[in-house]
């Protein structure tokens, strides 16, 4: 019998197990319950209908993988360690069986979370980069800039990578994939050199002396 303390995650549990196994249109509460040894009315008092259980799903998968690569190398720049955490973060996705399901055969599931608002786990991806962002900037590693922009810059790059491989699948492997996302990160986060920062600063005084075009 399922103790009141672990209903949770073994309802989760079985969630996962049914949706790799038939995929969200064919997953049923009754399922569910089935498979995690409960009772119907125990599921349906916490989660009215599949794709609530399933964003719970996600949320927790999401917070393994944020923790399982929150790992710190001493003998890495702050930045170093951002990037590296967060390109073993896209590793993970692109290998995980039910973020790849989902992508491959549901992605209007991931909508909400694409288009239109935060969820949960992308709000503790957030809240644990942000931290790292402002260390980096503190030592120099990582250029100035709003920590809040900028982690969600990163945030964007992983989760459109994700989601987007399988428009590059023609022209890179999953390992290249990830390189170039570590470039892209690396690049986006490094401190501008002196000559970057002059060429922009003269652009900038050109643009705002230039004569308004006709």
């Amino acid at each position: 019998m399922t103790s009141r303390r672990n209903v949770h995650d073994e309802v989760l549990d079985a969630t996962r197990a049914c949706v790799e196994a038939f995929g969200i249109r064919r997953t049923t509460l009754t399922d569910v319950a089935r498979r995690a040894g409960v009772s119907r009315p125990t599921v349906y008092r916490r989660w009215p209908d599949v794709t609530s259980l399933v964003a719970d799903l996600l949320t927790r998968e999401l917070r393994a993988i944020l923790l399982a690569h929150k790992v710190e190398h001493d003998e890495l720049s702050t930045r170093d360690n951002v990037v590296a955490q967060a390109t073993g973060v896209l590793r993970a996705l692109l290998s995980h069986p039910l973020f790849t399901r989902i992508v491959d055969n549901e992605p209007e599931l991931l909508a909400t979370y694409t288009f239109q608002r935060l969820g949960t786990g992308q709000s503790v991806a957030l809240g644990l980069l942000r931290p790292e962002l402002e260390a980096g900037q503190r030592d120099g590693s990582i250029r100035r800039g709003d920590p809040d922009a900028m982690a969600r810059m990163v945030l964007l790059v992983i989760q459109n990578t994700a989601t987007s491989r399988r428009l590059t699948t023609d022209v890179m492997t999953e390992d290249q994939l990830v390189d170039e996302a570590r470039v892209m990160l690396d690049g986006y986060l490094a401190p501008m050199s002196t000559t970057n920062a002059d060429h922009d600063a003269a652009t900038s005084t050109s643009a705002a002396s230039a004569p308004p075009r006709e």
